[in-house]
């Protein structure tokens, strides 16, 4: 092993074949529940453990052959890895404990199920990668004001493509309706009809206020035995349905800006939060995400996008020039012909179409 005893996760390439070994000798196995920069909170067996990452998280290794089929590896070569965030808040990992009572994650064990979006490019020239917000989800759970800001349907359908792209199901959630009525029944027009459109698709919507106490019931039976992850922009009444669900359960929530209609930041880091049990139901848990202005396709192919819009997928394949089909402005495409008939909704296809040229 490395005989600089300065930090316990300083390795040069020649000691990984020994903290591999190490490693699946020590580690124990535990879930990420917070997530900060170079830092994460894990819960194992009842404990919680503050631990860093090992520097071996932010490298490809590179082994040589196996020697004589014993299937010991040697590492021939390690590589830094570029724009790499190696853990994610819902990752299984394996981490060793040091004697100050640390934890150092060593490696990250296959993810069933993940929320991905493409990164933002912060200047010209730059390449944007992938950044996974939540691993080993079951269900998304957008999250949109029915005031306050205003919803916008065409990020809601970014967030289901994203869903649909990853297997995931979804439930979508609108927040706020005392806002815009005392009740359901006389709840604005509009919103209930975008309510019967996604509904029609086949997504579950519950309506919610954290005021009076509506759909927070139903949200709930929603999420038990789950693993779930609240996505929307800042200011939807994201913290405050946490607290609704859970007393104590959020973080504190500021107000949004009166004049601008936009929300503030309120939740800075990622973090899961486990849910009470109610009448031995078992009890899930919910990821609270920060605010997420835009939200970018990742390895999403322009081409398939038709196949992650419900009520178009039966249509793909059935246009005049087939699969090839960009569903603009070629003649005999069945989803436009779906469209003018009424049976898709025109600001669904729009976000197709938008969707389409980003992912061109």
């Amino acid at each position: 092993m490395n005989t600089n005893n300065s930090h316990p996760d300083t390795y040069t390439r020649y000691d990984y074949e020994e903290v591999e070994r190490q490693a699946s000798v020590e580690a124990a196995v535990g879930v990420v529940y917070k997530k900060n920069i170079g830092s994460a909170v894990v819960h194992a067996n009842g404990r919680v453990i503050l631990c860093s990452l090992s520097n071996r998280l932010r490298k490809q290794l590179i082994y040589a052959q196996s020697d004589g089929g014993s299937g010991h590896r040697s590492v021939r070569q390690v590589k830094e890895l570029a724009h790499n965030d190696p853990i994610a808040v819902g990752d299984q990992v394996r981490f060793i404990v040091t004697e100050n009572c640390a934890g150092i994650i060593v490696e990250v064990l296959p993810r069933r199920s993940q929320i991905t979006r493409r990164s933002a490019v912060p200047m010209p020239g730059a390449h944007p990668f992938e950044q996974v917000i939540v691993a080993n989800l079951d269900q998304v759970v957008p999250v949109f004001a029915a005031a306050q800001p205003a919803p916008k349907w065409g990020l809601l359908d970014r967030y289901l493509v994203s869903a649909e792209a990853g297997g995931l199901q979804a439930l979508i959630c609108i927040t706020k309706l005392d806002l815009v009525a005392g009740s359901v029944g006389k709840t604005d027009a509009e919103l209930l009809a975008a309510v019967q459109i996604y509904r029609g698709i086949g997504y579950p919507v519950v309506l919610t206020s954290a005021v009076t106490g509506e759909g927070i019931s139903e949200l709930r039976a929603a999420l038990e035995g789950r693993t779930s992850a609240l996505l929307g922009k800042s200011g939807v009444g994201k913290t405050s349905v946490l607290n609704a669900l859970q007393p104590g359960l959020g973080l504190r929530v500021n107000q949004v800006n009166a004049r601008t209609g936009k929300g503030k930041h309120t939740t800075t880091a990622l973090e899961m939060f486990p849910l009470d049990g109610d009448g031995g139901a078992e009890p899930g848990a919910i990821v609270d995400t920060p605010g997420i202005r835009e939200f970018g396709l990742w390895d999403v192919d322009g081409e398939d996008l038709a196949l992650y819009f419900p009520e178009m997928r039966p249509l793909v394949g059935r246009c005049r020039f087939g699969l090839d089909c960009r569903h603009d402005e070629e003649p005999g495409c069945a989803i436009r012909k779906a469209v003018t008939a009424g049976q898709i909704c025109p600001y669904r296809y729009r976000s197709l179409r938008v969707l389409m040229e980003e992912t061109a």
